[in-house]
């Protein structure tokens, strides 16, 4: 359940933010600019189910204030907290969602949808470097992951 709050950040705020992401780190801050806009700020409930695995994805979200759960039924993934990003693969295309998220407590999230992203990286095609490089380095840690297992 979403709850609304009437503490709204200002798009410098939103800037920062972005830059402290690993995802766009190396976005220079002018781009994050065009970027900030689109992030729409949500509050949630604890237990409060973002999204089931299965349903189709068209949007990504940035934890700004609490922790979410990625899980499969019963099983737990990854607690994720603040500063962290998860379903960002939808912005790229949408597909299903590969697991369920939700709030482990009370969550302020920021919410980037497909559409208008698309828009900006067709005039700002710099902003899909950063997502292009964070994919790199989790497919290489999935790579080296995957051979270590096999040498075990």
């Amino acid at each position: 359940m979403m709850i609304t709050s009437n503490e709204r950040l200002l798009l410098v705020e939103k800037v920062i933010i972005l830059k402290s992401l690993t995802i766009f780190s190396d976005t220079p801050e002018n781009i994050l600019a065009d970027l900030a806009p689109l992030m729409q700020e949500e509050d949630f409930e604890k237990e409060t189910l973002l999204f089931r695995e299965g349903d189709t994805g068209d949007c990504m979200f940035i934890i700004h204030r609490g922790e979410v759960r990625i899980h499969k039924n019963n099983t737990t993934l990854a607690v994720l907290k603040e500063k962290e990003v998860f379903g960002e693969l939808s912005l790229l295309d949408a597909e299903t969602r590969s697991a369920s998220a939700s709030c482990q407590t009370d969550c302020t999230l920021f919410r980037i949808d497909q559409e208008p992203f698309y828009e900006l990286i067709d005039a700002r095609p710099e902003v899909a470097r950063g997502f292009i490089k964070i994919l790199c380095q989790r497919l290489r840690a999935q790579n080296e992951k995957s051979v270590q297992s096999r040498n075990l």
